[in-house]
């Protein structure tokens, strides 16, 4: 009899972005396109477009754990990718399900403002994500003003960014990706802290002028899952996964869709 193929699987807990560019739908899509199967579990609704959000809409924690527990319960993932988690009550029901079903490979971006600049995360959600969620990640990729939130303190230069790393580490995940887009200077590179070797890697970053950068966070955390759930190393994924955002972010730069920030062309290997 004929072994059927398995396939990688990846689950994203995000939001919904009706705007498409970010959000569950940026997960899907950069699952897809780098090989994967991807599952969702939706956290809240938000009415967006490329000039921001308009409303957003939380589904109901319990909701939340039963999406968790079908997928994990039946399917199961190789790679887990965490977005947006609007109040600590759902964080701690997230970091529940997580010890339940003994996932490791999590991949957390600790959403907290949009784009546009909007707030996405309650302030008393940030201190449950401290203590609940982020000690159960594998690699945790803040930009810079999410790193400044969560130490407490301004890190925006490059100067400050690796001892940032190595700090955000202390919190309790494995790994830590600080993204260096934000960085005023020329350059965005980014700074991976690899906590088992306590070795630190420098990610050069080509900054590409273009408006459509919407949904970046998303994707770049969604395509290191996918690398992590096809095997391949956290260096190795985040290597890959920055090459994918990189090509995703010029090809989208030839695009107009909408009247503000854009999305990348996540399949730009294909068309």
């Amino acid at each position: 009899m004929e072994q059927l193929k398995t396939y990688r699987r990846v689950l994203t807990i995000a939001g919904s972005d009706s705007g498409g560019g970010a959000g569950i739908q940026a997960d899907l899509k950069t699952i897809a396109a780098n090989g994967c199967y991807g599952m969702s579990v939706i956290t809240a609704l938000t009415a967006q477009n490329t000039l921001g959000v308009t409303g957003i809409h939380a589904v109901p924690v319990a909701f939340v754990a039963a999406q968790i527990e079908a997928v994990l319960a039946d399917i199961g993932a190789d790679a887990i990718k965490i977005g947006m988690l609007f109040s600590p009550e759902l964080i701690r029901t997230v970091a529940d399900s997580l010890r339940k079903f003994e996932v490791h490979a999590v991949v957390l971006d600790p959403v907290m403002v949009a784009q546009s600049g909007d707030k996405l995360l309650q302030d008393e959600a940030i201190e449950a994500l401290k203590q609940h969620l982020i000690p159960l990640a594998h690699l945790i990729t803040p930009n810079l003003p999410e790193a400044s939130v969560l130490l407490g303190r301004e890190i925006a230069s490059a100067a400050t960014i690796k001892q940032a790393a190595v700090d955000l580490a202390a919190l309790g995940c494995a790994n830590v990706l600080i993204k260096g887009g934000h960085l005023e200077t020329g350059d965005s590179d980014d700074c991976l802290y690899l906590g088992a070797e306590q070795r630190m890697v420098t990610l050069p970053g080509e900054r590409i002028a273009t408006r459509n950068n919407h949904g970046t966070g998303c994707t770049l955390s969604s395509a290191i899952a996918s690398f992590i759930a096809r095997g391949e190393t956290t260096e190795n994924a985040v290597r890959l996964a920055k090459d994918y955002i990189t090509g995703a972010i010029r090809a989208g730069a030839g695009y107009s869709i909408g009247h503000g920030h854009g999305p990348v062309h996540h399949f730009f290997r294909f068309f």
